[in-house]
């Protein structure tokens, strides 16, 4: 989830459904994982400044078309506005955005692909599960399979987007910066009140009431947007694998609950702590997740729950700012110390029933043309790599050190590597406020994952759950 919004249980199907979601794999091949040296940070003082230049995959002759192109808010960077720019001006082709509050998203995209008209290009969340139940992608979503740039995507990023061998998404996302979601502290604030960097659950609420006690908001944590507050929970799901091995699998194989699991509702519980501790500010349920960068930047707050971006962010909005007075740690539920893995993101989609497949495949082709991707890279302030070859990443020695600091997880976050998980979402974030507020407990949330898993996974078929 660059940022992953999702919509209620009561919207998640899309189309027919189909049947039996394979589990998605557990551990991570080397080809997705971020280099434990990576390249010189110099790399990230060179930004182009002006579009690719016309040589770039540019078309024959024009056409006079009109994609239409739909998408969840912050899902459509502004550069790939820009590159979309170019590409008219070589093809003739217009890309005509519709970006939707991510609340309404999926509502409007079902009646979208329902209708059968008005769609050629839509944007949705990776994952094995979600391009089953939200999008149906098999019949919704044209084969990609064959197009020229998929030998160049990364194997594991298109595992996300594929189902039963076929190639439906075409993910334009950095998995790492953008979907590395970790703590970033301001170093001037840990330095001023000889603050260490936390390595347990326990440093971390030390942490957060030194901060409080010299009146610092500890963290910002942006709850009003719906979906921000529940990575905290999937997002160590890495952690939830190395305490109790094999529960992964366990769960996908209808083994295994949430419900009663001690170590996930330890996770929660330590979550509801940090609320209930202040810890998040008195702010937070109004708190938005757009003004993250502005809150960091005001030197006010001390943490936030960000993308591996954000230093990165923040610089680009604050020009005074330079990146690297940002540093980055794990999440440290459940005393994680680990890289959290997250190959799945916002991804392109053909429509099945566009008038202008050849078209959108065509914008496809030139936005993941090497040039246009490193464009990209280097005009989009929370990217930092895309997962092609033929790319070169901007790391800056912040996100250097964590790197080279911590363990890349081999396990996927929650949300990929358990079924049924992502479709839920909207619907955590409503439960977990419910929690903060006093009305849940930890262990209502889990029995709540659970009885959403069980609807979902008989509405797919899958064997595992049979009615």
């Amino acid at each position: 989830m660059g940022k992953l919004q999702r919509s209620a249980l009561s919207t998640l199907m899309v189309g027919a459904l189909v049947a039996g979601c394979s589990s998605p794999a557990a551990s991570v091949p080397a080809s997705v994982t971020a280099p434990s040296t990576p390249p010189s940070v110099a790399a990230a003082t060179v930004a182009a400044t002006t579009a690719p230049s016309a040589s770039a995959s540019a078309a024959p002759s024009k056409s006079n078309v009109t994609l239409e192109v739909l998408a969840s808010q912050d899902w459509i960077k502004s550069s790939e506005q820009v590159l979309a720019g170019r590409f008219e001006e070589q093809t003739g082709i217009h890309l005509d955005f519709q970006i939707i509050p991510s609340a309404q998203y999926f509502d409007v995209l079902k009646t979208k692909l329902n209708s059968g008209q008005g769609i050629d290009l839509f944007l949705g969340q990776a994952g094995k599960s979600d391009m089953k139940l939200q999008y149906d992608a098999a019949n919704n979503a044209v084969d990609l399979t064959s197009e020229s740039w998929v030998s160049r995507l990364d194997p594991v990023v298109a595992d996300q987007s594929s189902l039963d061998g076929k190639l439906y998404g075409a993910e334009v996302w950095d998995v790492v910066a953008a979907n590395y979601w970790v703590m970033v502290y301001n170093k001037d604030l840990f330095a001023k009140y000889n603050i260490a960097v936390p390595k347990t659950f326990a440093d971390f609420e030390t942490a957060a009431e030194t901060l409080k006690t010299n009146g610092i908001t500890p963290i910002y944590e942006p709850v009003s947007d719906g979906w921000h507050h529940v990575l905290w929970f999937p997002e160590v799901g890495a952690q939830v694998e190395a305490l109790e091995p094999g529960v992964i699998a366990k769960l996908n194989a209808n083994q295994a609950t949430f419900a009663g699991d001690a170590t996930m509702e330890k996770a929660l519980t330590q979550i509801n702590d940090l609320y209930q501790k202040g810890y998040f500010g008195k702010d937070a349920l109004s708190a938005k997740e757009a003004d993250t960068s502005k809150a960091m930047a005001s030197g006010t707050f001390g943490m936030t729950l960000s993308e591996l971006s954000r230093g990165s962010q923040i610089a680009a909005a604050y020009p005074n700012l330079q990146a690297t007075s940002f540093g980055y740690f794990p999440i440290p539920i459940l005393d994680n110390q680990l890289q959290p893995t997250h190959p799945a993101g916002p991804t392109w989609m053909v429509s099945s029933k566009s008038q202008h497949v050849a078209e959108a495949k065509q914008w496809l082709d030139f936005m993941m043309q090497p040039d246009n991707l490193q464009w990209l890279i280097n005009n989009t302030p929370d990217f930092e790599t895309l997962p092609f070859t033929g790319v070169t990443p901007k790391w800056d020695a912040s996100q250097s050190a964590f790197f080279t600091t911590y363990t890349q997880a081999k396990t996927l976050v929650l949300q990929d590597a358990v079924n049924y998980v992502n479709p839920q979402w909207m619907d955590l974030g409503k439960w977990m406020v419910n929690m903060f507020t006093g009305q849940k407990t930890a262990a209502d949330m889990l029995k709540n994952i659970d009885t959403g898993r069980t609807t979902l996974a008989k509405a797919a078929g899958d064997p595992a759950w049979p009615n």
